[in-house]
């Protein structure tokens, strides 16, 4: 099992959302966080001051799947995710020892 987490976009949202749908992917987390990468955030004007924004409102999308959907969630995502603009994100693949639904007590692949 592995866990994949992608950081994207807040308005790349409903797409990751389709395309995960589209391929199978019964559900996801999604956490809004904030943060910067190469960019370094932008600079804005208020008020007739302006101001360093360093972190950059993101969003958090984890998706628990098997191991045999690894390559199928990535592209779905990084296809939804796209701009061909910096700060369109990353995605991380992580080992997941264990997943237990707990209303049934299913452990391992059957609890995703």
């Amino acid at each position: 099992m592995k866990l994949v987490a992608a950081i994207i976009k807040p308005f790349k949202l409903d797409d990751v959302r389709e395309a995960l749908s589209e391929i199978g992917v019964t559900g996801i987390t999604v956490i809004e966080v904030k943060g910067f990468g190469r960019q370094k955030g932008h600079t804005e004007l208020y008020r007739g001051a302006e101001y360093v924004v360093d972190f950059l409102p993101k969003i958090k999308v984890e998706v628990a799947i098997d191991d045999d959907q690894v390559d199928a969630v990535i592209e779905a995502i990084s296809n939804a995710a796209k701009t061909g603009k910096i700060g369109d994100g990353k995605i991380f693949v992580f080992e997941l020892a264990q997943a237990i639904r707990i209303r049934t007590g299913e452990t391992g692949p059957e609890a995703l």
